[in-house]
C-alpha cells in the first residue's frame, strides 16, 4: 500500500487535471455509475468535534472501485497552525480489494472541491464571465482562485474576510503565488458588487450575500455551507437563483441554504432543476438565458473523493513516489 503525504497529493493532482476528473466523477454519480450513503456525521454531545464519513464505490472503465473518506473536524485547529479538517482518503485495489494507497484527506478535498466549482463555473457561467469575488480566505478560498483561473480568464478578484488581516495574507499570497493581483473588501456586499462570479468559501451560520447584492447574470459556487446548520445565502437570493446541485439527495437532506427557503415556503423541492451531473450528459440544457442567475450548491460527493484516490494512486506508482508498506 502506498502512503502519500500531502505535498505529494498536490503534485500528483494538479488543478487542470482534477477539473477534468471531477467532471467525470459527476457524470458517473448522475449517470448512476456510484453507489454511495449520505455521509454519516458523528458529533458527540460533549464535544465541538465531529467525524465524517464517505464510504462508496465507483463503477466505470478507469478510476474505478472501493474507497471512503475520514475526517475529522477540530475547531480549535486554526489557532494551533493546523487545518480545520483532518482525515484520510483510502482506495482499494479494483480486482483484489487489498489497500491500494491512504493519503492525506485535506490536500485532497481542497483541490477536489474546487474543481468541482470550476466544472460548474465552465458549465453555467457566461463565457465572458471574469469579476470573480470570493468570501473566505481560508484553504478553500484559496485553492478556488486556482481553480477559477482554469476555466475563465480573470480581469478582478476581490476577497472578503471577517478577519481583515486574513484578506491581507490572502492578498499577499495571491501575489507571490499565482502572480494575481486581488482587492481586499470591508464587507461582503462589497466584494460581489457588480461580479458575475461569486464562490462563497465560509463556516457561516448566518447568510452572507442577499438577493440585492447579487449582479444579475452572475454565476455563484456556493460551497460553506456544507451542513444543515450553516447557510452563506438568504432565503431570498436561493429563490430567486436557477439552482443546480451535486447531488438532489445529499442537498435536500444537508445543505442548509437549502433547507431554509423551503422551510419558509418560499420555493420547494422541484426548486433544483438538475444535478450537475445530468448537465454534463446533456439531461438538462444548464444556464438558459445570459441575465439568469445560477447557483451551484456544493456539499461534496464520496464519489470525487474516490476518484481522485484513484487517480493520486495511479501518479503515484507512475511516478515512483509514496511511501510503500504492507500490513502484515
Amino acid at each position: 500500500m502506498l502512503l502519500i503525504d500531502r505535498e505529494t497529493v498536490r503534485s500528483l493532482y494538479p488543478m487542470e487535471y482534477a477539473v477534468e476528473v471531477m467532471a467525470e466523477a459527476l457524470r458517473r454519480y448522475s449517470g448512476g455509475l456510484a453507489d454511495q450513503p449520505l455521509r454519516t456525521i458523528l458529533r458527540p454531545a460533549s464535544s465541538e468535534d465531529l467525524l465524517g464519513t464517505m464510504p462508496g464505490h465507483v463503477g466505470g472503465d478507469d478510476l474505478a472501485g472501493f474507497g471512503l473518506k475520514a475526517m475529522v473536524l477540530k475547531p480549535g485547529n486554526p489557532a494551533r497552525g493546523l487545518d480545520l479538517h483532518i482525515g484520510i482518503v483510502m482506495v482499494f485495489h479494483p480486482e483484489t480489494g487489498e489497500p491500494l494507497a491512504l493519503m492525506d484527506a485535506g490536500a485532497v478535498t481542497a483541490i477536489r472541491t474546487a474543481a468541482v466549482s470550476a466544472v460548474a463555473t465552465d458549465t453555467l457561467a457566461p463565457a465572458g464571465a471574469g469579476d470573480l469575488a470570493i468570501l473566505g480566505s481560508g484553504v478553500q478560498a484559496r485553492s478556488h482562485l486556482e481553480a477559477m483561473r482554469t476555466v475563465r480568464e480573470l480581469r478582478r478578484v476581490r476577497v472578503w474576510s471577517r478577519t481583515p488581516g486574513h484578506a491581507e495574507a490572502y492578498r499577499q499570497w495571491a501575489a507571490a503565488e499565482l502572480g494575481l493581483q486581488v482587492e481586499t473588501a470591508p464587507t461582503p456586499a462589497e466584494a460581489v458588487l457588480g461580479a458575475d462570479l461569486v464562490c462563497t468559501t465560509t463556516a457561516a451560520r448566518e447568510p452572507l450575500l442577499e438577493a440585492a447584492d447579487i449582479a444579475e447574470g452572475a454565476h455563484v459556487n456556493a460551497v460553506g455551507a456544507s451542513f444543515a446548520d450553516h447557510r452563506e445565502l438568504s432565503s431570498e437570493a436561493v429563490a430567486r437563483a436557477r439552482l443546480f446541485v451535486d447531488s438532489r439527495e445529499s442537498a435536500l437532506a444537508e445543505s442548509g441554504d437549502l433547507h431554509h427557503p423551503i422551510a419558509e415556503g418560499l420555493i420547494a423541492q422541484d426548486h433544483i432543476l438538475a444535478e450537475l451531473g445530468e448537465v454534463l450528459l446533456g439531461k438538462h440544457p444548464g444556464r438558459s438565458d445570459a441575465r439568469e442567475t445560477t447557483l451551484f450548491a456544493s456539499l461534496g460527493l464520496g464519489v470525487q473523493d474516490i476518484m481522485s484516490g484513484f487517480a493520486i494512486a495511479r501518479a503515484a506508482e507512475r511516478e515512483h513516489l509514496g511511501h510503500r508498506f504492507t500490513l502484515d
